[in-house]
């Protein structure tokens, strides 16, 4: 053996700590550029706490760094040559991916879509997600749409933001998350979200199935062993299984060393102008034609829901929904075939097009 690769199998060694050691951390953060607080330490090492589980979910409340707490595990994975990585973000979040772990970690990434997937079949490359020592970024519908990919490819982890998308998951008309579920069966998975819980408990059996599905069993089981969370023995249990899975630190907590700016609400009345009504009215009128050949029938309902909320948002946000209309209408007399469907184009104008569509599947039926 060489001194040189005496050297190097000396630095690969360094890199192998105990799961729960903060040595684990400190080679793949020396040369990143981000100010570390304890509780996002904190959240990685949990991350890595048991080699056995199938993932984990870190829930901590908005403005404590998730994404950073998820880039410490990263560049661990990374430094383990362990490179296979996908991050499955909202489409508006992206962007915003690509810039944190590239100039905070210093990590390479690509934005995976479908206008570079279908150049990368056309190029002979079949595999688009499989590209050397690059981290894969893509949105829920594009993975969701691409889920045979996802599930042929052998993932070292997969990074999941703004996880509450999943909540439903137990539910069959979650198509999303459902298809997501089966694709990464077989993967180790960070969940991020800041709101593992909204409206019902099953939401949290629902992002913790998602994960692992042996935790708490079916559905029906959880029910029967947890409808009660009044008694304490229950919700011991309940907290008891949810350790080893979920980690969630609270802004109050942190208060000694995170310096939150104070806020005040302001109220302020609004009133339409007379052109932002007349511009409601238009499309109001547009969406209730009979024959509209601009939406699928069988997408009818969501979309004119969704464009609706993208009416009430603001002028820009409506134009940019119509303008992608426009250009399928004339791709469409053209004979052409759109490189994308109207729900993953809508969903980069409109980021909680996933949640409206299931509000709008949730909502029961008119008596």
């Amino acid at each position: 053996m060489t001194p040189y690769h005496a050297k190097y199998f000396a630095y690969e060694l360094t890199k192998r700590c105990s799961s729960d050691s903060i040595e684990k951390l400190a080679g793949a953060v020396a040369s990143a550029q981000v100010d570390l607080n304890p509780h996002q330490v904190d959240a990685a090492l949990f991350a890595f706490n048991s080699p056995l589980s199938k993932g984990a979910l870190l829930a901590d409340e908005v403005g404590l760094g998730k994404t950073i707490e998820a880039g410490l595990v990263i560049s661990q994975r990374w430094a383990e040559r362990k490179r296979k990585i996908l991050i499955i973000t909202p489409s508006n979040l992206r962007k915003q991916w690509h810039q944190e772990l590239s100039e905070k970690f210093f990590l390479p990434c690509t934005i995976l879509e479908a206008r570079f997937y279908n150049a990368a079949i056309k190029q002979g490359r079949f595999k688009p997600f499989e590209v050397q020592d690059e981290i894969i970024i893509c949105s829920y519908q594009f993975a969701r749409n691409k889920a045979s990919d996802v599930a042929n490819t052998p993932w070292d982890l997969v990074v999941i933001d703004e996880a509450h998308r999943l909540r439903n998951v137990y539910k069959p008309s979650n198509v999303i998350a459902n298809t997501l579920k089966g694709a990464l069966g077989h993967c180790n998975k960070l969940l991020l979200t800041a709101t593992p819980l909204q409206n019902s408990l099953l939401e949290l059996f629902g992002l913790i199935s998602f994960i692992d599905e042996h935790t708490f069993g079916d559905l029906k089981s959880f029910r029967e062993q947890f409808v009660n969370l009044s008694q304490d023995q229950v919700f011991d249990t309940l907290k008891a299984r949810l350790k080893p899975i979920c980690h969630r630190t609270l802004r109050r907590q942190v208060t000694a060393y995170v310096p939150f700016t104070s806020r005040f609400a302001l109220v302020e009345d609004f009133v339409p102008e007379e052109s932002e009504d007349r511009l409601y009215n238009l499309v109001s009128d547009y969406l209730q034609r009979p024959n509209l050949q601009a939406l699928p029938s069988s997408q009818r309902t969501l979309m004119t829901l969704v464009l609706r909320k993208l009416l009430a948002s603001s002028t820009f946000a409506i134009a940019g929904a119509l303008n992608s209309i426009s250009a399928r209408l004339k791709k469409k007399l053209r004979r052409q075939q759109p490189v994308e469907t109207l729900v993953e184009e809508l969903d980069q104008d409109y980021e909680a097009l996933n949640e409206t569509a299931e509000e709008l599947l949730d909502e029961p039926p008119f008596e």
